[in-house]
């Protein structure tokens, strides 16, 4: 699977797993991705697209965090698909908590406890969707500055991955493939 091998290849580039935080879209919310992370001592803060179960799987995520309450607003600043600069002021609210595996695949991969942050705009302007931003992390999220600031991290992915079009396609780094990180940092440096 292409996001298991990536965050493998990337960690054991990376030299210091433990310094680093794979940040991933709803395509990259999957749990053997989670229990990949642990068991390679790295870090991740996905976004969600799947509501899992919690707990003792009595419950899912998105009904313990119905229940939570909000800790603050945090306000962020977008490109529309236009490309006009937006703002949104975003409730936030997290807590951590135990994330069963999928249901079939409960004997396969243990639980894994993780941090969640729900950030929602309540009050988006005429003709736009609010955004609503679902967050899993095995990162501490213990305060609302901690979620404000795994936010801060996610918001800017739309940034890498401008980055990382750009090395694509301006530098065809993808044709070059090095093997070692400083390899590949040098030829950055060049393009």
């Amino acid at each position: 699977m292409r996001w298991l091998d990536n965050l493998q290849r990337s960690t054991e580039l990376a030299g210091s797993p433990e310094r680093c935080v794979h940040i991933g879209d709803r395509e990259s919310d999957i749990f053997e991705l989670f229990c990949l992370a642990q068991d390679l001592g790295t870090h991740f803060l996905i976004r969600s697209c799947v509501d899992r179960l919690a707990g003792e799987g009595d419950t899912t995520i998105s009904q313990v965090m119905a229940k939570t309450q909000v800790s603050g607003t945090h306000d962020i600043h977008f490109r529309d698909k236009r490309g006009n600069q937006q703002e949104a002021t975003l409730s936030v609210k997290y807590a951590t908590m135990t994330v069963c595996p999928p249901i079939g695949k409960q004997k396969k991969y243990p639980k894994q406890k993780l941090g969640i942050i729900f950030a929602e705009e309540k009050n988006p302007p005429e003709g736009r969707s609010p955004i609503i931003w679902k967050l899993v992390t095995n990162l501490p999220v213990a305060t609302h500055a901690d979620a404000v600031q795994k936010l801060v991290w996610y918001s800017r992915r739309w940034n890498i991955e401008t980055f990382f079009k750009t090395l694509k396609t301006g530098c065809r780094i993808e044709d070059i493939r090095l093997a070692t990180a400083d390899r590949l940092a040098n030829c950055i440096a060049l393009c």
